[in-house]
């Protein structure tokens, strides 16, 4: 490896409590059973990040990004105190994007307006669906009502920057039930929207016991009519899953999409941090059950490794190749130290399949490559 620039750096903060899990949430969260341990937990989400500090040398930050669990349990005193901590340990961009991740079960308009004069100025609000019995499909703590609720409180507390979360392929989900989420939420003008499929993951309720899908037939048709949805309401396809107006695409997953840096803290998250000193890429995983984190006796971290080349390759093309529009060629060398003639066989191969553009100067999926993600990731395997 062999680096030159530094990488563009973004913090995420894991919040790991929830008022319940959801079945078909894969996550580190925990449901709160008794009161969530605030203060201590703050503490040491402040000894773990000067812990890490060595890390990363002072470099400037382009995003703060608290998630979950539901950080919206949190209250906005935790959160400015949080953000006070990092601010006076790292320099910030400008620009910075700091976004805070909310439940509509948990928050109200007063909340809102807490955690914007704590800092926070993006939000995103977890709607998944605006149908009372596919939110209590889902497992939601919320329904119609307190969903519209919480969107109208978080424009009213004067967020200008927010995110709404919607699923797709719900249980017993009709075309008609998808795009009339999608109308309804995009009534509120949200500069970004996540509109994902539903998927069955392994050690979840929903693994154990699965419900029923849609066929594929009708979630082809439900994609299909929900990106035209979209599309016609001014917002465009940045990526796999997400859409806003333009400027407003989410700074923090542009970064991790593009291969750039990441210190995490907090139970279970982990790090991707360039050393341009030693030339490496490392990996650090944080212990993941709270009681664990906030026992004085263990260390924060549970394990790290060295990310080796073949590795790099794959994990540069998975996360690049989400983005509709791809990365500069040249981006692969600055983020990943390897050099083109590295991947060169492999871009051919690619392109053979009619998966990756022909475009010299930019790493981008063709459509074909977009809807057949896996098969075009898959070419760029170690093992391949």
């Amino acid at each position: 490896m062999n680096f030159s620039t530094c990488i563009p750096l973004s913090l995420y903060i894991h919040l790991p409590w929830c008022v319940r899990k959801c079945p078909y949430c894969d996550f580190n969260s925990h449901t709160a059973l008794q009161m969530i341990p605030e203060k201590e937990y703050v503490a040491a989400l402040i000894a773990d990040l000067d812990e890490k500090l060595p890390l990363i040398k002072n470099r400037c930050l382009v995003s703060i990004f608290f998630g979950g669990g539901t950080p919206s349990l949190f209250s906005p005193n935790s959160i400015e105190n949080i953000l006070s901590a990092v601010h006076a340990r790292f320099a910030f961009s400008p620009d910075l994007e700091i976004t805070l991740e909310a439940n509509p079960g948990t928050i109200d308009e007063a909340r809102f307006s807490g955690f914007r004069k704590a800092g926070i100025n993006r939000l995103s609000i977890g709607i998944q669906s605006l149908q009372n019995e596919k939110l209590r499909a889902l497992g939601r703590i919320h329904d119609r009502e307190y969903a519209l609720r919480a969107i109208s409180a978080g424009v009213n507390a004067g967020f200008v920057n927010f995110n709404l979360d919607f699923m797709h392929g719900l249980p017993a989900q009709s075309i008609e039930d998808a795009v009339a989420d999608l109308h309804d939420g995009l009534q509120f003008q949200p500069p970004h929207l996540s509109w994902y499929q539903l998927t069955i993951e392994p050690n979840t309720f929903f693994h154990h016991q699965p419900p029923v899908l849609p066929a594929d037939e009708i979630l082809w048709d439900i994609q299909e009519e929900g990106k035209k949805i979209i599309h016609h309401s001014g917002h465009m396809q940045y990526e796999i899953s997400a859409y806003s107006i333009p400027g407003k695409e989410c700074t923090h997953n542009k970064n991790y999409w593009e291969f750039g840096d990441y210190l995490g803290i907090g139970a279970g998250a982990h790090s991707k941090i360039t050393n341009i000193e030693k030339q490496q890429i490392t990996r650090h995983w944080q212990v993941k059950h709270p009681n664990d984190y906030l026992n004085p006796k263990k260390s924060f971290t549970a394990s790290e490794t060295i990310v080796s080349n073949e590795d790099c390759i794959f994990e540069f093309m998975l996360n690049a190749l989400r983005l509709t529009t791809g990365v500069p060629m040249h981006l692969f060398t600055e983020r990943t130290g390897l050099p083109l003639t590295s991947i060169s066989k492999k871009i051919k191969l690619a392109q053979q399949k009619n998966l990756l553009s022909t475009d010299p100067d930019r790493l981008c999926a063709t459509e074909l490559g977009l809807r057949f993600l896996n098969d075009l990731t898959q070419v760029f395997l170690p093992s391949t």
